[in-house]
């Protein structure tokens, strides 16, 4: 719950005895103890109201939701592409193993992104975390990107990079009182990946975003991107857990049919949803939207936006990867929409055309751009040092995916 530390039991999961897009549909119910709480809040709202009804995902509470095989605020909370990896290596010698959702959500580490975790117990909680180095977090990754077995010695480094999202290398850790994802370099890189997002999430920070804070270390020769988390609050003898929403289940959209979203679906859902700070967290989405088209960040779907919920309200999380991505040629586009229209070209004069949307005059979004252009020119090369970039590194972002001259284009 929020603030407190010891976890309590909100509701079961379970097989409703279907399938949908070729997944089994788990549906959901609060748990009548947790219903008798005073302090009980909804894991959403629109998805799943505090009442004691059976929420199948397929027919959701709020409408104009896409049905799911399984609620949007409990799939965020489940492992993704990578994690699934690590999971299917671990059971792969198991030919009676069940790869189904519900395996996946009792398989991750306990310590994941936001302030849920399953269990096969509803008396019985345990903690699915052991202690693991870095330098034990990248053979697993070596061996994760082999498809070789994972030995004994290496299952609790195993258990870190389970329980959080994308497709690439990253593990969750401890460094004393700090939590923080460790992103690994893939030995299939072909381009400084770690440091590159680095970069542009420290030109972020002094354009004066909410970022969350980031530092590059060398592991074994290898790069290692340590991002601070913002889903935890430092409190003695633990820490606090916040619940945390991807923008996906903010609007409502599978995977498959977010394509169709955009920044002006984003800015009207916070002009007419229970968001704090409207007119501040719609500035903060505008200029996160310029930063991306500036520094070549193309893969700004929707789970790489999100939103903390405390039972009543969301409130922007600090922006996360922005990682400027490899292009073949000048255009570029978004990975959703800009415009109400679907218009997706990443340009300064795109990002021009929703202004509005965002609550601010031609002008306004105007200084914006100027002022984050402005910024990366003057702060490149010392930002370019602090991520560890060497000589020829920096020539290949810049002006490539870091102000890319396709960005000016009308």
């Amino acid at each position: 719950m929020p603030g407190a530390t010891t976890p309590v039991v909100a509701g079961v999961l379970g097989a409703a005895g279907a399938m949908l897009d070729s997944e089994p549909v788990l549906a959901f119910r609060y748990a009548a103890s947790y219903l008798a709480r005073r302090d009980a809040i909804s894991l959403f709202q629109p998805e799943l109201p505090l009442t004691d009804q059976v929420f199948d995902p397929r027919r959701p509470a709020g409408r104009g939701r896409d049905p799911l095989p399984l609620a949007g605020c409990l799939r965020d909370a489940a492992p993704d592409a990578w994690g699934r990896r690590v999971i299917n290596l671990r059971r792969a010698g198991n030919p009676d193993a069940d790869f189904g959702e519900m395996t996946y959500l009792l398989s991750s580490g306990s310590n994941r992104i936001g302030g849920l975790d399953f269990q096969a117990s509803p008396t019985k909680y345990v903690t699915r975390d052991e202690d693991a180095t870095l330098e034990q977090l990248l053979q697993l990754t070596d061996l994760v990107e082999a498809g070789l077995p994972v030995p004994p010695t290496l299952e609790a480094a195993a258990q870190h990079g389970t329980s959080i999202g994308g497709a690439r290398p990253k593990a969750l850790l401890t460094d004393g009182n700090r939590h923080l994802v460790a992103k690994f370099s893939s030995t299939t890189d072909t381009r400084p990946v770690v440091k590159a997002e680095a970069v542009a999430m420290l030109l972020a920070a002094r354009a004066g975003l909410n970022v969350a804070p980031v530092e590059v270390r060398r592991v074994d020769g290898r790069d290692v991107l340590l991002v601070e988390r913002f889903d935890r609050v430092a409190t003695l003898p633990v820490p606090t857990r916040r619940l945390m929403l991807s923008m996906l289940t903010v609007l409502g959209y599978t995977a498959m049919s977010s394509r169709h979203a955009s920044y002006a679906e984003i800015a009207q859902a916070v002009r007419s949803g229970p968001w704090t700070d409207v007119t501040g967290t719609l500035l903060e989405v505008y200029k996160r939207l310029v930063l991306n088209v500036i520094v070549g960040n193309n893969d700004d779907h929707l789970r790489n936006h999100a939103a903390f919920w405390d039972g009543q309200h969301l409130t922007l999380t600090p922006a996360y990867d922005i990682a400027p991505q490899p292009r073949s040629s000048q255009t570029s586009t978004q990975a959703i929409g800009i415009t109400r229209d679907g218009t997706r070209w990443s340009q300064l004069a795109t990002c021009h055309q929703v202004a509005p949307d965002f609550l601010l005059t031609p002008a306004q979004a105007k200084d914006i751009t100027e002022e984050i252009v402005e910024l990366v020119h003057r702060d490149w090369i010392e930002v370019a040092d602090q991520a560890q970039l060497t000589t020829p590194e920096r020539d290949d972002l810049w002006h490539r995916e870091i102000l890319n001259p396709f960005i000016h284009q009308t």
